[in-house]
């Protein structure tokens, strides 16, 4: 009889990720399409106007935000599994996160030092 309840428990725990799933992927679909659909019809009532995006206000964000967790990735994985292929987990957000400020950097205007 235990050995039921564990297999049925095993089944409903691979199956719950796979509905997790395709429930989002459903609520992406369908805000997608309806964007789309008002987008469009936005556009043929001549009341569209372009969202406008700020690069250098994101590539402040995002360096910020990368760099952070790259910088305690990178600590936390050098002390828990030494120099390892492990490490690249946090060394890859720390170096696009100095990337994106770098880029910011430099398209402001800020020179060295």
């Amino acid at each position: 009889m235990g050995q039921q309840h564990s297999s049925a428990a095993a089944v409903i725990i691979a199956i719950i990720p796979i509905v997790g799933i395709v429930m989002g992927s459903t609520v992406v679909f369908f805000y997608l399409l309806w964007n789309h659909k008002r987008k469009t019809l936005l556009i043929q009532a001549g009341q569209y106007t372009k969202p406008r995006f700020d690069l250098l206000s994101f590539s402040l964000l995002t360096g910020l935000l990368l760099s952070s967790v790259g910088t305690a990735l990178t600590l936390f994985l050098a002390l828990s599994l030494g120099a390892s292929f492990g490490l690249l987990g946090g060394i890859i957000p720390l170096s696009v996160g100095i990337g994106l400020l770098a880029y910011y950097r430099i398209k402001r205007g800020g020179g060295g030092a």
